[in-house]
This record gives structure tokens, sequence and C-alpha cells, in this order.
């Protein structure tokens, strides 16, 4: 672990990036995030594809926090402030007391990741999801439920926002996305690269439970109250939940985990079929005991 460097003044420029962290298009920060909480901290030492670039943590965790903090790289520093301090420099009263600034790895155009996956691939696509919490909570579920990549159009937001790292527990620094720029046409780019796309919409055509998983397929998600625009529910499989008589509306992050969790049960069921098939030999075949 690399020595700590206290932290007495929450004006010290070496800690200029991480002030007012509830804003989350500061300048200063081009290229970085910040990751808040231990559990966050934990993916972002151990299984992030970004990399960490400092730490400030409160002088009271940082007893308990010294085996995760033996992981910290030699050349990443660790600063260490009293909460006071560290509260000053957030913002607000950051109770968990536990601050990264990251480092954002390159970033694929969404066709290079799209290309890029198997033959049998799983992506959500996000289209004008503007709320931290959902899309920290669908990067949530996709990590859960096995999802190979996140697609995001212009319009939604940044899943190495501070708050939408934390709703996703770290998943948002796992799961591959990219981003698609102002006016793609996300059917098409998809369809390029063989990915079916599939629609959540209350009105959908045929209920989730008839849905049979593409060999490449995309779950496209609108916002919640607008959903998907009505050019792309013409051109995609349009999938409904099915809901209680009167009601047909579900948060999009809840939305997400029950279609990437039946999806995910499909890809199990149809590898265990086929590992059974292999396993026992065809009729009269079969040697006698």
């Amino acid at each position: 672990m690399p020595p700590t460097i206290p932290i007495a003044d929450p004006d010290d420029p070496r800690i200029a990036t991480y002030r007012h962290v509830r804003e989350p298009d500061l300048v200063c920060r081009t290229g970085r995030f910040i990751a808040e909480g231990e559990v966050v901290l934990r993916v972002l030492l151990t299984a992030s594809r970004h990399g960490a670039e400092s730490l400030l943590i409160a002088d009271q965790r940082l007893a308990a926090l010294a085996p995760l903090l033996a992981r910290v790289p030699d050349d990443v520093p660790i600063y260490v402030a009293g909460q006071k301090v560290l509260d000053a420099v957030a913002g607000f009263p950051l109770h968990r007391g536990i601050l990264a600034l990251g480092r954002r790895a390159p970033m694929p155009s969404a066709e290079e990741l799209l290309a890029g996956l198997g033959p049998r691939a799983l992506v959500a696509a996000l289209i004008g999801i503007g709320n931290h919490d959902n899309v920290g909570g669908i990067f949530r579920n996709a990590a859960a439920f096995g999802a190979d990549a996140v697609i995001l159009d212009a319009e939604s937001c940044d899943p190495l926002y501070r708050k939408a790292i934390r709703v996703s527990v770290g998943a948002s620094l796992m799961v591959p996305f990219a981003r698609l720029g102002h006016g793609t046409d996300v059917v098409a780019l998809l369809a390029a690269q063989s990915f079916e796309p599939v629609a959540l919409s209350p009105a959908g055509k045929i209920p989730l439970a008839q849905l049979a998983r593409p060999p490449r397929a995309a779950i496209l998600m609108g916002a919640e109250g607008s959903g998907l625009p009505a050019k792309v529910l013409a051109r995609a499989r349009t999938v409904r939940i099915p809901m209680a008589d009167g009601f047909d509306s579900l948060n999009v992050a809840t939305a997400s985990g029950i279609v990437l969790h039946h999806l995910a049960d499909l890809a199990q069921e149809e590898r265990a079929s086929s590992l059974f098939a292999q396993s026992v030999p065809p009729e009269g075949t079969r040697s006698e005991p």
C-alpha cells in the first residue's frame, strides 16, 4: 500500500478534482469519474475495466480498509482527511467516508463493441434514459444476468456518474458499454451487426413468456413515461411484461431485470439441454447393464 498523505485543508489543490462531487459535468473531471463507498472501491481496485488515479479516505475508515488498500498500486496516492474536511470537499455529509478518482478506459464505438461480441450475445440498448438511478439499476441487472454489453444513445445519462456507479454497486465499472452519437439510427446499427432488436413496451405484441431468445439479441428500453419512440417500435419485435388488470407500468430498471433474467434462464436451459443430449447415446447404441 502506498504511504497515506494527510489533508487538512479542503482547498488543498491536490484534491481539487474531488470538490462538489454532486456535479456530473465538471470540466476538471474530463476523462475521469468519482467512485464512492467500499463496495464500489473494491470493484474499482479488483474487477474494473477502468483504473484508479487517487483515493480520498476519512481517517476513521483507514484501519478497517487496510486489507483493501493493500491492493492499491504504489503510484496511486491515498489522501486521508478528517470527516469535516471530507464533507467540505464533497459538498455534503459523506457518511461512507470513501471516495476514489477513477480514470476512464478508452471507450470503443458501438460498432466496434458489437462486432467484437460472439455469435451468441445479449446487449441492453438504452434510449433516452436520463435518470442515474435507472441507468445504474440496468447496469446492475446486466451484470447479474450475464449481458455482454450496454449501448446508450446520446440522450441517456453517464453510467460513470457517481450516483449511477453507486446504484449499480460497481457494475457500470465492469460491463462494457458504448455511446451512440446524436441522430444515430440504433435499429439500423443493430441490424448491421446481426442483432435482433427486442423492444419493451406495455403495448408489446407478444408476452415475455413467448419470447424465444435470438442468437444475438438487443433489448431496447426507453424512458419511463414517454417510452420508446414510435419509429423504433415499428421496426422491432415488441414485447410486453403481463401485469395485473388496470396496471401497465414498471420502473424501467425493474423491467430490465425481468427481461434479462428471462433471457439468461433461456440460455442456461438451452446449454443444459445441449449438454444432456450430448451425454445420452442415441437410441439403439446404449449398452445393457
